[in-house]
């Protein structure tokens, strides 16, 4: 028989006779009531058992996590908190759970707890929400290129280039690790590896995209990127999800434009379809909110906070305003930033981020003209010649969760600042091709994408929006 989603049966308009449900024990009371989920929806539907007709074998098994199959009517539920239940006429137990060693029982867990049972955390409610709202938010974002007419271009997972010059990058080699070939002066001969040459897994699929959009027109990747940086913090993932559109003829304001319009319709899309997951989040985020010091508790809740990126216009201030703003603002004279602002040029960081956005504008902002010796060589020279068309998307509890510019098109111009940063012409000299044919203006724009999911679901740790989270020391499942 052909079961019906949990979703669909809580959804429905009217009672059903003879219907199919299958899914995981949530809970088990009375020896009467079953908890079921299928993980179409956060709500379980009741299943309520005939206990006395029903052997006292099969009972013992419904467990915590044990898979099973119940048939019975639909009828209106007498209990409070749910619409419908299952009259249930025949159980099938389709898989045990022994609940001495079913890790998710039901009670509350660390998320510490939970990162260690990856494997099995997305059947609690927080996770099968978070998953969900991810599944819906990537959704949104094909739906938003598509519609806009961009194409889909999947950049290399392996490639011979660092796009952002850091050098934090993961090594890709066939060659045998104790006792690779060497050349005469001792180093490896990556000549003799796989691809002829030394390979990296990326670390953005911006280069090779550029080369796309000067084609296309307009396009974006979504994919895996990669960072061997060691930084085990609640903010940074060694794998990660990459939102990267480029755009032919666009300067940094449309590029701007472009990443206020995206952001608010995906966060849109996500609300429109997820409600009753958010809602459940902001609920589960205001209970953790009550064992925090008044001073550390969010100002806003999840759905309110999520109202305020779309309801407010985003504000766009120079970087060299927003240093005069931070170096004059009460908590740099009073030294309550960790980092304090004493001169133009400095590096912005999260605390600084978050103070803007939340404090001063109270409103999402875009930094752009920053100090070009602060960012990456691609993006373009104004003509006071110490400051580049970047731009930084800043957001509430989070601090930056876009980076862009308009990229450099003047191949006199990119070459000058690749030798002064020591970058091979040789290397990329495909990436010149782009300058040296019919190169135009142009920008883009990178969003990591489990930022964004952090910021809709309200978590605090980034490895609390991706599967299987992999960070130093970590690469379990």
């Amino acid at each position: 028989m052909k079961h019906t989603r949990v979703k669909d049966l809580l959804n429905s308009t009217t009672i059903l006779q003879g219907v199919n449900a299958k899914g995981w024990v949530r809970t088990f009371r009375n020896n009467q009531f079953i908890a079921l989920n299928d993980g179409s929806t956060i709500n379980n539907i009741q299943c309520v058992v005939d206990f006395e007709n029903t052997p006292e074998e099969t009972l013992k098994r419904i467990t915590t996590g044990a898979a099973i199959s119940v048939t019975g009517d639909l009828v209106e539920s007498k209990g409070a908190g749910q619409k419908y239940e299952i009259k249930v006429e025949k159980l099938e137990i389709l898989g045990d759970s022994d609940a001495e060693i079913f890790p998710m029982q039901p009670k509350k867990h660390s998320l510490e707890f939970l990162r260690e049972n990856a494997h099995l955390r997305v059947r609690t409610n927080a996770f099968g929400a978070i998953m969900r709202i991810r599944s819906v938010l990537s959704f949104a974002v094909h739906s938003y290129f598509q519609e806009k007419g961009f194409v889909y271009v999947n950049t290399p997972i392996i490639t011979g280039s660092d796009a952002e010059g850091a050098g934090e990058m993961f090594k890709v080699t066939a060659l045998p690790f104790d006792n690779p070939p060497r050349t005469e002066d001792g180093k490896v001969n990556y000549k003799e590896d796989f691809f002829g040459k030394e390979t990296n897994l990326t670390v953005s699929g911006q280069l090779e995209g550029e080369t796309f959009a000067m084609a296309l027109g307009q396009i974006y990747t979504f994919g895996p990127t990669f960072r061997a940086e060691n930084s085990n913090t609640s903010r940074h993932l060694a794998e990660f999800w990459m939102i990267e559109p480029e755009v032919a003829f666009n300067d940094l304001n449309d590029n701007m434009d472009l990443a206020e319009d995206f952001i608010q319709f995906v966060i849109k899309y996500t609300m429109d379809k997820c409600g009753d997951d958010l809602k459940f989040l902001e609920g589960r985020l205001l209970e953790e909110e009550k064992s925090k010091p008044q001073a550390d508790r969010s100002e806003m809740a999840l759905l309110e906070k999520l109202n305020f990126v779309l309801e407010n216009n985003f504000k766009r201030v120079s970087y060299t305003e927003a240093i005069d703003i931070l170096r004059d603002c009460t908590p740099n004279k009073k030294k309550k930033f960790q980092y304090i602002i004493n001169e133009w040029g400095a590096d912005l960081q999260s605390e600084h981020e978050r103070y803007l956005v939340e404090k001063h504008f109270k409103c999402p902002v875009i930094l752009f003209d920053y100090p070009a010796n602060i960012k990456a060589f691609y993006m373009r020279l104004n003509e006071d010649g110490k400051t580049v068309r970047a731009m930084d998307i800043l957001f509430p509890g989070i601090g930056e969760i876009v980076g862009g510019s308009q990229r450099e098109e003047r191949f006199d111009v990119l070459v000058e600042k690749m030798k002064a940063l020591g970058i091979s012409e040789e290397e990329l000299w495909w990436y010149l091709d782009t300058r040296r044919f019919g190169s135009a203006v142009h920008s883009g724009f990178g969003l990591g994408f489990e930022r964004l999911v952090l910021f809709v679901t309200g978590m605090t740790n980034i490895r609390d929006v991706i599967p299987f989270p992999r960070t130093p020391m970590n690469a379990e499942f």
